[in-house]
Protein backbone atom coordinates (compact mmCIF):
# COMPACT_ATOMS: atom_id res chain seq x y z
CA UNK A 1 0.00 0.00 0.00
CA UNK A 2 2.82 2.45 0.72
CA UNK A 3 4.59 1.64 -2.07
CA UNK A 4 1.63 2.29 -4.36
CA UNK A 5 0.73 5.20 -2.71
CA UNK A 6 4.49 6.55 -3.15
CA UNK A 7 4.30 5.87 -6.99
CA UNK A 8 1.31 7.56 -7.13
CA UNK A 9 2.31 10.79 -5.32
CA UNK A 10 5.20 10.96 -8.30
CA UNK A 11 2.70 10.29 -11.11
CA UNK A 12 0.87 12.69 -9.61
CA UNK A 13 3.42 15.12 -9.48
CA UNK A 14 4.76 14.47 -13.41
CA UNK A 15 1.39 14.82 -14.64
CA UNK A 16 0.79 18.17 -13.01
CA UNK A 17 4.12 19.20 -13.56
CA UNK A 18 3.27 18.71 -17.63
CA UNK A 19 -0.04 20.16 -17.51
CA UNK A 20 1.01 23.56 -15.92
CA UNK A 21 3.99 24.02 -18.18
CA UNK A 22 1.68 23.45 -21.28
CA UNK A 23 -0.92 26.08 -19.81
CA UNK A 24 1.98 28.49 -19.21
CA UNK A 25 3.03 27.91 -23.18
CA UNK A 26 -0.91 27.88 -24.81
CA UNK A 27 -1.78 30.96 -22.70
CA UNK A 28 -4.86 29.36 -21.98
CA UNK A 29 -5.92 31.36 -19.06
CA UNK A 30 -4.22 34.58 -19.69
CA UNK A 31 -6.04 34.38 -23.58
CA UNK A 32 -9.34 33.55 -21.32
CA UNK A 33 -8.78 36.47 -19.51
CA UNK A 34 -7.70 38.92 -22.57
CA UNK A 35 -10.81 37.53 -23.78
CA UNK A 36 -12.80 38.49 -21.66
CA UNK A 37 -11.40 42.14 -21.09
CA UNK A 38 -12.18 42.50 -24.44
CA UNK A 39 -15.34 41.13 -24.48
CA UNK A 40 -16.34 43.52 -21.73
CA UNK A 41 -15.08 46.99 -23.22
CA UNK A 42 -17.75 47.46 -25.54
CA UNK A 43 -20.05 50.28 -25.22
CA UNK A 44 -23.54 48.95 -24.46
CA UNK A 45 -26.64 50.77 -23.19
CA UNK A 46 -26.90 49.22 -19.13
CA UNK A 47 -23.83 48.36 -18.50
CA UNK A 48 -20.68 50.18 -15.95
CA UNK A 49 -18.81 51.33 -18.72
CA UNK A 50 -20.76 52.54 -20.52
CA UNK A 51 -22.23 54.64 -17.76
CA UNK A 52 -19.03 55.41 -16.22
CA UNK A 53 -18.49 56.88 -20.01
CA UNK A 54 -21.65 58.92 -20.48
CA UNK A 55 -21.20 60.30 -16.59
CA UNK A 56 -17.51 60.31 -15.26
CA UNK A 57 -17.60 59.06 -11.73
CA UNK A 58 -13.96 60.71 -10.74
CA UNK A 59 -14.13 64.36 -9.70
CA UNK A 60 -12.45 66.98 -12.76
CA UNK A 61 -10.38 69.91 -11.62
CA UNK A 62 -9.87 72.66 -14.40
CA UNK A 63 -7.19 75.12 -12.73
CA UNK A 64 -6.44 78.11 -14.41
CA UNK A 65 -3.16 80.34 -14.04
CA UNK A 66 -2.86 83.69 -15.46
CA UNK A 67 0.35 85.75 -16.25
CA UNK A 68 0.43 88.98 -14.62
CA UNK A 69 2.39 91.61 -16.20
CA UNK A 70 4.28 93.72 -14.28
CA UNK A 71 6.20 96.33 -16.54
CA UNK A 72 3.84 96.96 -19.19
CA UNK A 73 5.31 100.32 -19.98
CA UNK A 74 8.91 98.77 -20.37
CA UNK A 75 7.47 96.30 -22.69
CA UNK A 76 5.71 99.22 -25.05
CA UNK A 77 9.47 100.80 -25.13
CA UNK A 78 10.87 97.36 -26.56
CA UNK A 79 12.03 95.66 -23.21
CA UNK A 80 11.28 91.97 -22.35
CA UNK A 81 7.82 91.47 -20.24
CA UNK A 82 8.28 90.59 -16.57
CA UNK A 83 5.22 88.40 -15.73
CA UNK A 84 4.15 87.12 -12.31
CA UNK A 85 1.87 84.19 -12.34
CA UNK A 86 -1.56 84.26 -10.48
CA UNK A 87 -3.11 81.06 -9.53
CA UNK A 88 -4.57 78.41 -9.43
CA UNK A 89 -8.41 79.47 -9.85
CA UNK A 90 -9.99 76.00 -9.32
CA UNK A 91 -13.52 75.02 -11.20
CA UNK A 92 -14.85 71.38 -10.79
CA UNK A 93 -15.67 70.28 -14.30
CA UNK A 94 -18.88 68.28 -14.73
CA UNK A 95 -18.72 66.62 -18.12
CA UNK A 96 -21.52 64.18 -19.28
CA UNK A 97 -22.47 63.02 -22.78
CA UNK A 98 -25.84 63.82 -23.76
CA UNK A 99 -28.07 62.84 -26.29
CA UNK A 100 -26.50 59.64 -26.46
CA UNK A 101 -27.75 57.30 -29.83
CA UNK A 102 -26.22 53.88 -31.28
CA UNK A 103 -25.96 54.02 -34.96
CA UNK A 104 -25.05 50.97 -37.44
CA UNK A 105 -26.55 48.13 -35.31
CA UNK A 106 -24.58 49.20 -32.10
CA UNK A 107 -21.25 49.86 -33.85
CA UNK A 108 -20.93 53.93 -33.40
CA UNK A 109 -22.31 56.09 -30.61
CA UNK A 110 -23.32 59.92 -31.25
CA UNK A 111 -23.13 62.26 -28.30
CA UNK A 112 -23.31 65.91 -27.37
CA UNK A 113 -20.63 67.10 -24.75
CA UNK A 114 -21.22 69.35 -22.47
CA UNK A 115 -18.68 70.93 -20.23
CA UNK A 116 -19.89 73.20 -17.03
CA UNK A 117 -17.44 74.72 -14.73
CA UNK A 118 -18.20 75.57 -10.96
CA UNK A 119 -16.05 77.42 -8.62
CA UNK A 120 -14.10 75.56 -6.10
CA UNK A 121 -13.11 78.81 -3.33
CA UNK A 122 -11.19 76.34 -1.11
CA UNK A 123 -8.73 75.00 -3.96
CA UNK A 124 -8.37 78.70 -5.17
CA UNK A 125 -6.03 81.66 -4.25
CA UNK A 126 -8.65 84.16 -4.70
CA UNK A 127 -11.71 85.57 -5.73
CA UNK A 128 -11.96 85.58 -9.59
CA UNK A 129 -14.80 87.99 -9.35
CA UNK A 130 -12.41 90.52 -7.69
CA UNK A 131 -9.04 89.63 -8.69
CA UNK A 132 -7.11 91.56 -11.15
CA UNK A 133 -5.04 90.57 -13.78
CA UNK A 134 -2.82 92.78 -16.63
CA UNK A 135 -2.36 90.76 -19.77
CA UNK A 136 -2.21 91.51 -23.38
CA UNK A 137 -5.59 93.01 -25.01
CA UNK A 138 -6.33 90.42 -27.53
CA UNK A 139 -8.88 91.92 -29.20
CA UNK A 140 -6.94 94.87 -30.00
CA UNK A 141 -4.27 92.59 -31.32
CA UNK A 142 -6.40 90.41 -33.10
CA UNK A 143 -8.09 93.89 -35.13
CA UNK A 144 -4.41 95.02 -35.38
CA UNK A 145 -4.08 91.83 -37.19
CA UNK A 146 -6.53 91.38 -38.89
CA UNK A 147 -6.58 94.57 -40.35
CA UNK A 148 -2.88 94.35 -42.10
CA UNK A 149 -4.69 91.02 -44.59
CA UNK A 150 -7.08 93.60 -45.90
CA UNK A 151 -6.51 94.82 -49.04
CA UNK A 152 -8.10 98.10 -47.79
CA UNK A 153 -4.80 98.29 -45.37
CA UNK A 154 -3.90 101.90 -45.94
CA UNK A 155 -7.83 103.38 -45.10
CA UNK A 156 -8.30 100.93 -42.08
CA UNK A 157 -4.99 102.10 -40.34
CA UNK A 158 -5.87 105.53 -40.16
CA UNK A 159 -9.37 104.26 -38.98
CA UNK A 160 -8.10 102.27 -36.66
CA UNK A 161 -5.85 104.92 -35.06
CA UNK A 162 -8.40 107.00 -34.85
CA UNK A 163 -10.67 105.00 -32.78
CA UNK A 164 -7.60 103.53 -30.78
CA UNK A 165 -7.06 107.28 -29.74
CA UNK A 166 -10.42 107.78 -29.16
CA UNK A 167 -11.26 104.71 -26.58
CA UNK A 168 -7.68 105.28 -25.61
CA UNK A 169 -6.99 101.48 -26.07
CA UNK A 170 -3.81 100.11 -25.61
CA UNK A 171 -1.77 96.94 -25.87
CA UNK A 172 -2.67 96.08 -22.07
CA UNK A 173 -5.52 96.02 -20.41
CA UNK A 174 -6.59 95.32 -16.75
CA UNK A 175 -9.76 93.05 -16.13
CA UNK A 176 -11.28 90.94 -13.88
CA UNK A 177 -10.14 86.70 -13.93
CA UNK A 178 -13.76 86.45 -13.86
CA UNK A 179 -13.85 88.45 -16.91
CA UNK A 180 -10.91 86.99 -18.84
CA UNK A 181 -12.35 83.38 -18.73
CA UNK A 182 -16.57 84.10 -19.15
CA UNK A 183 -16.12 87.08 -20.79
CA UNK A 184 -16.36 90.93 -20.86
CA UNK A 185 -18.06 93.70 -23.46
CA UNK A 186 -15.24 94.99 -24.92
CA UNK A 187 -15.61 98.43 -26.82
CA UNK A 188 -14.03 97.92 -29.92
CA UNK A 189 -15.41 94.55 -30.52
CA UNK A 190 -19.03 96.84 -29.60
CA UNK A 191 -17.85 98.67 -32.66
CA UNK A 192 -17.63 96.53 -35.15
CA UNK A 193 -19.82 94.29 -33.82
CA UNK A 194 -22.06 97.34 -34.99
CA UNK A 195 -21.35 96.62 -38.38
CA UNK A 196 -20.68 93.07 -38.42
CA UNK A 197 -23.80 91.52 -36.49
CA UNK A 198 -21.75 88.09 -36.33
CA UNK A 199 -18.55 89.29 -34.88
CA UNK A 200 -19.67 89.17 -30.97
CA UNK A 201 -19.03 91.98 -28.67
CA UNK A 202 -18.26 90.26 -25.85
CA UNK A 203 -14.68 88.52 -25.53
CA UNK A 204 -13.56 85.73 -22.87
CA UNK A 205 -10.92 82.94 -23.06
CA UNK A 206 -13.47 80.55 -22.21
CA UNK A 207 -16.55 82.88 -23.42
CA UNK A 208 -20.23 80.60 -24.43
CA UNK A 209 -17.88 77.19 -23.10
CA UNK A 210 -19.24 76.76 -19.95
CA UNK A 211 -22.76 75.08 -19.91
CA UNK A 212 -22.98 74.51 -23.68
CA UNK A 213 -23.43 71.62 -25.70
CA UNK A 214 -20.97 72.88 -28.96
CA UNK A 215 -19.59 69.59 -29.81
CA UNK A 216 -20.80 66.98 -31.56
CA UNK A 217 -18.99 63.61 -31.82
CA UNK A 218 -19.48 59.97 -33.16
CA UNK A 219 -17.53 57.43 -31.85
CA UNK A 220 -16.86 53.50 -32.08
CA UNK A 221 -18.40 51.49 -29.81
CA UNK A 222 -15.79 48.40 -29.76
CA UNK A 223 -18.17 45.80 -30.64
CA UNK A 224 -16.14 44.62 -34.08
CA UNK A 225 -12.85 45.68 -32.85
CA UNK A 226 -11.11 46.23 -29.08
CA UNK A 227 -8.54 48.45 -30.14
CA UNK A 228 -11.44 50.47 -31.68
CA UNK A 229 -12.66 51.52 -28.56
CA UNK A 230 -14.33 54.94 -28.27
CA UNK A 231 -12.38 56.16 -31.26
CA UNK A 232 -13.77 59.35 -32.36
CA UNK A 233 -14.78 58.82 -36.46
CA UNK A 234 -16.91 62.30 -36.68
CA UNK A 235 -16.54 65.82 -34.40
CA UNK A 236 -18.90 68.18 -35.66
CA UNK A 237 -20.24 66.42 -38.33
CA UNK A 238 -16.49 66.01 -40.13
CA UNK A 239 -14.81 63.05 -40.81
CA UNK A 240 -11.82 65.24 -41.37
CA UNK A 241 -10.46 68.84 -40.28
CA UNK A 242 -9.77 71.67 -43.00
CA UNK A 243 -7.27 73.67 -40.84
CA UNK A 244 -4.20 72.49 -41.72
CA UNK A 245 -1.84 72.25 -45.03
CA UNK A 246 -2.02 68.21 -45.30
CA UNK A 247 -3.99 65.56 -45.14
CA UNK A 248 -2.54 63.36 -42.72
CA UNK A 249 -1.92 66.72 -39.97
CA UNK A 250 -6.18 67.09 -41.03
CA UNK A 251 -7.14 63.67 -39.93
CA UNK A 252 -8.90 62.78 -36.67
CA UNK A 253 -7.01 60.16 -34.73
CA UNK A 254 -7.71 58.64 -31.98
CA UNK A 255 -10.03 58.87 -28.75
CA UNK A 256 -11.03 61.94 -26.58
CA UNK A 257 -8.51 61.36 -23.99
CA UNK A 258 -11.05 59.87 -21.21
CA UNK A 259 -10.97 56.32 -22.48
CA UNK A 260 -9.02 54.13 -24.02
CA UNK A 261 -8.36 50.48 -25.54
CA UNK A 262 -7.79 47.32 -23.15
CA UNK A 263 -4.73 45.53 -23.21
CA UNK A 264 -2.06 48.10 -24.09
CA UNK A 265 1.56 47.48 -24.79
CA UNK A 266 4.66 50.02 -23.74
CA UNK A 267 5.03 49.88 -27.40
CA UNK A 268 1.62 50.98 -28.21
CA UNK A 269 1.26 54.05 -29.17
CA UNK A 270 -2.50 56.14 -28.20
CA UNK A 271 -3.37 58.75 -30.52
CA UNK A 272 -6.24 61.85 -29.05
CA UNK A 273 -7.86 64.10 -30.68
CA UNK A 274 -8.00 67.15 -28.83
CA UNK A 275 -10.77 70.25 -30.28
CA UNK A 276 -8.87 72.91 -28.12
CA UNK A 277 -5.54 72.08 -29.92
CA UNK A 278 -7.46 71.70 -32.89
CA UNK A 279 -5.78 68.70 -33.94
CA UNK A 280 -4.74 65.07 -32.95
CA UNK A 281 -1.96 64.24 -31.21
CA UNK A 282 -0.04 61.41 -29.65
CA UNK A 283 1.65 59.71 -26.54
CA UNK A 284 4.00 57.13 -25.41
CA UNK A 285 5.28 55.02 -22.48
CA UNK A 286 7.17 56.94 -20.33
CA UNK A 287 7.06 54.87 -17.15
CA UNK A 288 5.26 51.87 -15.08
CA UNK A 289 4.18 52.96 -11.26
CA UNK A 290 0.95 52.11 -9.31
CA UNK A 291 -2.13 54.53 -8.31
CA UNK A 292 -4.08 53.93 -5.07
CA UNK A 293 -2.49 50.31 -5.67
CA UNK A 294 -3.21 49.61 -9.45
CA UNK A 295 -0.67 49.10 -11.14
CA UNK A 296 -0.47 51.49 -14.44
CA UNK A 297 1.74 53.02 -17.76
CA UNK A 298 2.26 56.69 -17.51
CA UNK A 299 2.30 57.66 -21.48
CA UNK A 300 3.06 61.05 -22.03
CA UNK A 301 3.54 63.60 -25.28
CA UNK A 302 6.78 63.57 -26.68
CA UNK A 303 8.99 66.57 -27.72
CA UNK A 304 8.33 65.83 -31.34
CA UNK A 305 4.84 66.00 -30.86
CA UNK A 306 5.10 70.03 -31.11
CA UNK A 307 8.22 70.15 -32.39
CA UNK A 308 10.18 72.33 -35.51
CA UNK A 309 10.04 70.86 -38.96
CA UNK A 310 14.07 70.80 -38.44
CA UNK A 311 13.73 68.31 -35.96
CA UNK A 312 10.29 66.58 -37.07
CA UNK A 313 9.65 67.44 -40.69
CA UNK A 314 5.89 65.16 -40.14
CA UNK A 315 4.56 68.65 -38.66
CA UNK A 316 5.28 70.88 -42.01
CA UNK A 317 1.58 70.23 -42.09
CA UNK A 318 0.83 72.34 -38.92
CA UNK A 319 2.59 75.57 -40.61
CA UNK A 320 -0.07 77.87 -41.27
CA UNK A 321 0.15 79.85 -43.44
CA UNK A 322 1.97 77.18 -45.67
CA UNK A 323 5.99 77.24 -44.99
CA UNK A 324 4.95 79.72 -41.88
CA UNK A 325 6.79 77.83 -39.68
CA UNK A 326 7.26 78.41 -35.54
CA UNK A 327 9.70 77.69 -33.18
CA UNK A 328 9.64 74.14 -31.62
CA UNK A 329 6.97 74.18 -28.76
CA UNK A 330 4.45 76.38 -30.33
CA UNK A 331 1.42 75.75 -32.87
CA UNK A 332 -0.59 78.52 -34.49
CA UNK A 333 -4.27 77.92 -33.73
CA UNK A 334 -5.53 81.47 -35.48
CA UNK A 335 -6.72 79.40 -38.54
CA UNK A 336 -9.50 77.59 -35.58
CA UNK A 337 -10.33 80.49 -33.45
CA UNK A 338 -11.63 83.21 -35.52
CA UNK A 339 -8.71 84.93 -36.85
CA UNK A 340 -7.29 85.92 -33.06
CA UNK A 341 -3.74 85.72 -33.25
CA UNK A 342 -3.69 82.52 -30.46
CA UNK A 343 -0.93 80.41 -30.36
CA UNK A 344 -0.68 77.30 -28.02
CA UNK A 345 2.41 75.32 -26.18
CA UNK A 346 2.58 73.66 -22.79
CA UNK A 347 2.63 75.98 -19.80
CA UNK A 348 5.79 78.14 -19.27
CA UNK A 349 6.68 76.69 -23.13
CA UNK A 350 7.91 73.45 -21.87
CA UNK A 351 9.93 71.97 -24.71
CA UNK A 352 9.88 74.52 -26.58
CA UNK A 353 12.58 76.38 -28.46
CA UNK A 354 14.93 78.35 -25.81
CA UNK A 355 14.47 81.78 -27.40
CA UNK A 356 11.23 81.91 -26.56
CA UNK A 357 11.60 80.37 -23.03
CA UNK A 358 14.17 83.90 -22.84
CA UNK A 359 12.06 86.22 -24.53
CA UNK A 360 9.80 86.18 -21.17
CA UNK A 361 10.72 86.99 -17.67
CA UNK A 362 9.34 84.88 -14.72
CA UNK A 363 8.84 81.56 -16.87
CA UNK A 364 10.26 78.46 -15.51
CA UNK A 365 9.32 75.53 -17.23
CA UNK A 366 9.09 71.87 -15.09
CA UNK A 367 8.53 68.65 -16.09
CA UNK A 368 6.59 67.66 -12.90
CA UNK A 369 4.03 71.03 -13.56
CA UNK A 370 3.84 71.58 -16.99
CA UNK A 371 3.73 67.98 -18.61
CA UNK A 372 0.75 66.40 -19.99
CA UNK A 373 0.37 62.62 -18.95
CA UNK A 374 -1.87 60.02 -18.76
CA UNK A 375 -1.79 57.31 -16.44
CA UNK A 376 -3.36 54.10 -17.95
CA UNK A 377 -4.15 50.76 -16.31
CA UNK A 378 -2.33 48.41 -19.02
CA UNK A 379 -5.36 45.12 -18.72
CA UNK A 380 -8.84 47.48 -18.86
CA UNK A 381 -7.04 50.82 -20.60
CA UNK A 382 -9.03 52.24 -17.88
CA UNK A 383 -7.96 55.79 -17.09
CA UNK A 384 -6.68 55.99 -12.99
CA UNK A 385 -5.44 59.94 -13.38
CA UNK A 386 -4.34 62.12 -15.94
CA UNK A 387 -3.76 65.93 -16.32
CA UNK A 388 -3.72 68.40 -19.99
CA UNK A 389 -1.69 70.88 -19.53
CA UNK A 390 -1.46 73.79 -22.11
CA UNK A 391 -1.04 77.39 -22.27
CA UNK A 392 -2.56 80.28 -24.15
CA UNK A 393 -0.27 82.78 -25.76
CA UNK A 394 -0.52 85.87 -27.91
CA UNK A 395 1.78 86.64 -31.16
CA UNK A 396 2.31 89.87 -30.70
CA UNK A 397 5.11 92.05 -33.48
CA UNK A 398 5.63 95.40 -34.25
CA UNK A 399 3.03 96.94 -37.47
CA UNK A 400 5.12 99.83 -37.46
CA UNK A 401 1.61 102.16 -39.03
CA UNK A 402 -0.02 101.96 -35.46
CA UNK A 403 1.35 103.82 -32.81
CA UNK A 404 1.21 101.24 -29.73
CA UNK A 405 3.20 99.13 -31.50
CA UNK A 406 5.91 100.85 -32.84
CA UNK A 407 8.52 100.13 -30.27
CA UNK A 408 7.41 96.46 -29.26
CA UNK A 409 9.12 93.35 -29.67
CA UNK A 410 7.79 90.33 -31.79
CA UNK A 411 6.82 87.83 -28.73
CA UNK A 412 4.65 84.81 -27.78
CA UNK A 413 2.95 86.74 -25.17
CA UNK A 414 1.93 84.46 -22.09
CA UNK A 415 -1.48 85.03 -21.22
CA UNK A 416 -2.70 82.71 -18.72
CA UNK A 417 -2.43 78.44 -18.32
CA UNK A 418 -4.71 75.51 -17.47
CA UNK A 419 -4.45 72.46 -15.65
CA UNK A 420 -7.12 70.08 -16.43
CA UNK A 421 -6.58 66.79 -14.17
CA UNK A 422 -8.46 63.55 -12.97
CA UNK A 423 -7.90 61.18 -10.33
CA UNK A 424 -10.16 57.65 -9.99
CA UNK A 425 -12.48 58.04 -7.12
CA UNK A 426 -11.74 55.48 -4.41
CA UNK A 427 -15.13 53.53 -4.63
CA UNK A 428 -14.08 53.48 -8.62
CA UNK A 429 -10.13 52.10 -7.78
CA UNK A 430 -12.05 49.52 -5.24
CA UNK A 431 -13.99 48.11 -8.29
CA UNK A 432 -11.23 48.18 -10.93
CA UNK A 433 -8.85 46.25 -8.06
CA UNK A 434 -11.60 43.52 -7.24
CA UNK A 435 -11.31 43.05 -11.54
CA UNK A 436 -8.08 42.67 -11.74
CA UNK A 437 -7.15 40.67 -8.69
CA UNK A 438 -9.94 38.63 -10.11
CA UNK A 439 -7.96 38.55 -13.52
CA UNK A 440 -4.88 37.82 -11.68
CA UNK A 441 -5.96 35.01 -10.28
CA UNK A 442 -7.28 32.62 -13.44
CA UNK A 443 -3.96 34.06 -15.14
CA UNK A 444 -1.94 32.40 -11.91
CA UNK A 445 -3.88 28.93 -12.40
CA UNK A 446 -0.91 27.57 -14.18
CA UNK A 447 1.57 28.41 -11.02
CA UNK A 448 -1.25 26.78 -8.63
CA UNK A 449 -1.20 23.79 -10.34
CA UNK A 450 2.65 23.78 -11.00
CA UNK A 451 2.94 24.56 -7.56
CA UNK A 452 1.16 21.16 -6.76
CA UNK A 453 3.21 19.36 -8.81
CA UNK A 454 6.27 20.50 -7.13
CA UNK A 455 4.87 19.56 -3.54
CA UNK A 456 3.52 16.15 -4.27
CA UNK A 457 7.16 15.80 -6.10
CA UNK A 458 8.94 16.84 -2.88
CA UNK A 459 6.36 14.28 -0.85
CA UNK A 460 7.56 11.70 -3.56
CA UNK A 461 11.27 12.48 -3.28
CA UNK A 462 11.16 12.42 0.93
CA UNK A 463 9.65 8.89 0.53
CA UNK A 464 11.70 7.36 -2.19
CA UNK A 465 14.51 8.38 0.22
CA UNK A 466 12.91 7.13 3.66
CA UNK A 467 14.49 4.46 5.12
CA UNK A 468 12.95 1.50 4.49
CA UNK A 469 11.68 -0.46 7.37
CA UNK A 470 9.58 -3.02 5.53
CA UNK A 471 12.65 -5.92 7.22
CA UNK A 472 11.76 -4.50 10.25
CA UNK A 473 7.50 -5.24 10.32
CA UNK A 474 6.09 -8.24 10.23
CA UNK A 475 4.95 -10.92 13.24
CA UNK A 476 7.22 -11.82 15.68
CA UNK A 477 7.57 -15.31 14.25
CA UNK A 478 8.91 -13.93 10.94
CA UNK A 479 11.30 -11.90 12.94
CA UNK A 480 13.07 -14.87 14.54
CA UNK A 481 15.69 -16.77 12.85
CA UNK A 482 15.39 -18.98 10.05
CA UNK A 483 17.37 -21.84 11.77
CA UNK A 484 16.29 -22.74 15.26
CA UNK A 485 18.76 -24.67 18.18
CA UNK A 486 16.91 -26.39 20.58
Amino acid sequence: MARWAMYSCGALSLLLLIVSIVLLVAHTFMDTVEREVKKATVLKNGTDIFNDWTNPPPPIYMQFYFFNVTNPMEVLNGEKPVVDEIGPYTYREYRPKEDVEFLENGTEVSALSLKTYVFEREKSVGDPEVDLIRTINIPIVTLLEMSTNNKYFNLIEKIVNAVLKTYNEQIFLTRSVHELLWGYKDPILSLVHAVIPQISATFGLFYKMNATTNETYVFLSGSKEYLDFTKIVEWNRKRNLSWWTSDTCNMINGTDGTSFHPLINKDDILYIFSSDLCRSIYAVYEASEYVKGIPIYRFTPPAKVFANVTINPNNAGFCVPEGNCLPSGLLNVSMCKEGAPIILSSPHFYQADKSVIDSIVGISPKKEDHETFLDINPLTGILTRAAKRMQINVHVRKIPEYLITQQIQTLYFPVMHLNESVLIDDQSARKLKSVLLEARVLANVPFMIMALGIIFGIVFVVLVCRPSRTREEGTEEERGPLIRTS
